[in-house]
């Protein structure tokens, strides 16, 4: 039986106030009967953001294996016998050409992963990674990376150097994390996300499901994002990947419904960020996905690879945007509803549920 970690009470992280949302008002949600959730989860979304524009960020691998980790999950982790090789950095040309590539084929945010604990003290590899992020951000496109853990000076100067968003997701529950990480603890991930709030950056943060969590994990974890301070912009929703030679390669695949669960849970409780489809998208039909989007998912991963694991062609992906009426969000647009178009969107409404009645 793992042992429960209590979180800290971090106030520029951590609700300062009585939480916006229980585990019980979570879990009643969760539990709504699906195509009613899915109904719900629609609504909200079209009260905070155009439901035909959906984002596309791309993800590279920057360093690619040899992560001291040992998230089960991972096959990045040196812990575990892959099919993953430990590769250096990149260099700064070949990764801007991919940016560029990126930003021809339609995505308006480059994502930038290294498999590293944590920055520490890799100054020459740090400066380099600046440097990346001040090219890529002068192309217009908003940048986003996920180093590890990050001190208060390293995500000053990120945010310095044009950095958009943070990415550093919880995972899971805090009671469940112990059963899948030992090397970091929670608390440590809820300060990297603290230092990158207080410098000014986006954050991005989410968790996996598939990783043999009961759903009460599932609560668990969207209850200490939906009651952060300021909940995640970007909220990515992982289905579990399983890569033969870590411990979770034997894991069931994620059900598509199981999916769309999540998702439309994610989106009522923190209507406000962008819930990104993220790994394991590669599995599920493009009607699957559709489903996934009504459910309000409203930002994928394009590109052949997601960092080390597949992900659906260019090619796939813009047929499936055609074939559903949706539209690539440009780069830096501001694709949330105003205040005052959802009173007139929801004037509209009740005058035609009045006349319906009448």
């Amino acid at each position: 039986e793992c042992r429960q970690r209590s979180l800290p009470r971090n106030k520029s992280i951590m609700a300062s106030r009585a939480a916006r949302w229980t585990k019980d008002q979570i879990r009643s949600i969760y539990d709504t009967p699906l195509l009613e959730l899915i109904h719900k989860a629609a609504t909200v979304h079209r009260q905070n953001f155009n439901p035909r524009v959906v984002q596309k960020a791309s993800l590279l691998s920057i360093k690619t294996g040899g992560c001291t980790e040992d998230c089960s999950y991972c096959p990045q982790s040196s812990k575990y016998k892959t099919f993953v090789k430990a590769e250096k950095l990149m260099g700064v040309e070949k990764v801007l050409e991919s940016a560029r590539r990126a930003k021809a084929a339609g995505s308006s945010r480059f994502c930038m992963g290294s498999a590293w604990r944590e920055v520490g003290g890799k100054k020459s590899g740090f400066n380099k990674i600046l440097e990346m992020v001040k090219e890529i951000d002068a192309m217009g496109l908003e940048v986003c990376t996920t180093l590890g853990m990050l001190d208060a000076k390293q995500a000053a100067q990120l945010k310095e150097a044009g950095l958009t968003a943070y990415n550093h997701n919880l995972d899971t529950s805090p009671e469940f994390y112990p059963n899948i990480i030992t090397t970091r603890s929670y608390e440590e991930r809820l300060q990297t996300l603290k230092n990158v709030r207080e410098a000014g950056l986006s954050v991005c943060c989410g968790g996996i499901i598939g990783l043999g969590e009961q759903v009460n994990d599932r609560i668990g974890l969207l209850h200490v994002l939906a009651n952060m301070e300021e909940p995640p912009e970007s909220v990515p929703i992982n289905a579990l990947v399983a890569v033969e030679g870590t411990p979770l390669e034997k894991e069931d695949p994620v059900d598509a419904w199981d999916m769309c669960r999540m998702i439309a849970t994610t989106r009522i409780v923190m209507p406000q960020s962008k819930v990104r489809l993220s790994a394991g998208r590669a599995r599920f039909s493009e009607s699957e996905q559709a489903m996934m989007f009504m459910s309000g998912a409203n930002s994928i991963f394009a590109g052949e690879k997601l960092l080390t694991t597949p992900n659906p062609e260019e090619d796939a992906d813009n047929l499936m945007f055609k074939n559903l009426g949706l539209e690539a969000q440009k780069p830096k647009e501001d694709v949330k509803i105003s205040a005052k178009e959802v009173e007139e969107a929801e004037a509209i409404a009740a005058e035609q549920a009045a006349k319906a009645h009448a």
